[in-house]
């Protein structure tokens, strides 16, 4: 959990910042923690916008902040990445732990793609071992990810329409005890292949457990066709983060999110933390 999340649940109402994520140590822009997270969920009605509530999803609760134009920045930086001879729309974001922010990076990711006119982008929830993207949103899902995989659930069934742009949600689904098996089988590569596909101009940003706490990771990167992979400061050392990159298949790999550094000043001081992102390609 990071500092901005037991910040909000030791007090709702508290406002601080937190630390910015930079490939190095440039100034960052703050995030203000609004009040809390929404701790009472309900499936959305068809059509209804979701009431995100949660501040870390800036891209929606604090559209006009310099954070949230960082995660513009990062959209825009994969938009010309991923459109050249072929459109590389299947993304998964990972992180060799938890707690490093890459379900926060896949959230507001989303919603900067879904915000523009030429895309639609579907968000899944492929962390079964602690799905997340719900708690974000404050719904409570009935169908999702793993009834599709193991009932033959269609897809168009599970999905939650947001209100938020051209956003869809896919949520994680009823719990398993094998996410390993089920993510290594035919039916999730079908699974992928079949959503990828299924509207051309559509974005998949698909977030995914840590690299080296669970091994269905490493079969997920086979499948897409690109890897954000964040790192936060302090996390993981540089041995941990190089053996989490080996595991995921390179050829794949985008770029490396760094968040939550210690912001530096013009003089060499360090001081606050604060919320930004920065990205080596």
């Amino acid at each position: 959990m990071s500092r901005i999340e037991e910040a909000l649940e030791k007090a709702a109402k508290m406002r601080g910042t937190d630390g910015k994520a930079a490939m190095g140590k440039v100034p960052g822009s703050p995030l203000a923690v609004a009040q809390g997270s929404v701790h009472a969920y309900q499936q959305p009605m068809p059509n209804e916008r979701l009431k995100v509530k949660n501040p870390l999803v800036v891209s929606v609760t604090a559209p006009q902040t310099s954070v949230a134009e960082e995660y513009r920045k990062l959209k825009s930086l994969l938009v010309k990445l991923t459109n050249g001879d072929r459109f590389r729309n299947t993304l998964m974001v990972t992180s060799a732990f938890a707690s490093e922010g890459k379900s926060i990076t896949a959230i507001n990711l989303a919603v900067s793609l879904a915000q523009e006119f030429d895309h639609t982008v579907l968000l899944v929830d492929a962390d079964l071992r602690k799905p997340s993207i719900h708690k974000y949103f404050g719904f409570e899902p009935k169908l999702g990810l793993t009834d599709c995989l193991t009932r033959g659930i269609d897809v168009g069934e599970t999905l939650i329409k947001t209100g938020i742009g051209k956003l869809s949600i896919l949520p994680y689904g009823k719990k398993v005890e094998n996410p390993g098996e089920l993510f290594s089988s035919s039916k999730m590569k079908s699974l992928i292949a079949e959503i990828k596909s299924r509207y051309p101009d559509r974005y998949i940003i698909i977030d995914t457990p840590p690299v080296l706490l669970f091994a269905e990771t490493r079969t997920v990167s086979t499948f897409v066709d690109g890897i954000l992979f964040v790192v936060k400061e302090g996390a993981a050392s540089v041995k941990e983060v190089n053996d989490a990159l080996t595991a995921l298949d390179k050829s794949n790999l985008l770029g490396i999110i760094y968040n939550e550094t210690v912001n530096e000043n013009l003089n060499g001081h360090y001081h606050d933390y604060y919320q930004h992102k920065q990205y080596a390609w």
